[in-house]
């Protein structure tokens, strides 16, 4: 059985904004996928479940659905990848979260590109009116 291994967790501010910046958003219904190429053989994963989807308990709910899904369902080679769980995830079937989670990364193997977070794209919170 697959582990989910502490080398395998993103865990510092810097390497999440890293993977916001420069990695690509895929989104579904369910939850948002950064992801980017990192220089290491292996998957390793970064949860970002904030306070908007619940309290404590609700959120640690989220980021045990999704470290099994990662677990289960790594990507081969060396990505980050950080998920942003929403509320909706908390009411959707395990099935349904897997074939979302498999989506999101099947859409990053063929090479569909959504809208670019890189440093050359800003977000619209990033304009400021002149």
């Amino acid at each position: 059985m697959a582990r989910f291994r502490a080398e395998e967790h993103i865990r510092t501010r810097e390497d999440f904004q890293r993977i916001y910046e420069t990695g690509r958003r895929l989104s579904s219904r369910l939850m948002t996928m950064f992801i980017r190429e990192n220089d290491r053989s292996s998957a390793r994963l970064g949860i970002a479940a904030t306070k908007k989807i619940g309290s404590a308990v609700i959120r640690n709910r989220a980021k045990r659905l999704v470290r099994e899904l990662f677990r289960h369902h790594k990507p081969t080679g060396g990505f980050d990848v950080v998920i942003v769980p929403r509320r909706e995830m908390l009411d959707a079937s395990y099935d349904t979260l897997e074939a979302e989670f498999r989506g999101l990364l099947d859409r990053r193997r063929e090479g569909r590109r959504p809208r670019s977070v890189g440093s050359s794209t800003r977000r619209p919170a990033d304009h400021s009116s002149v």
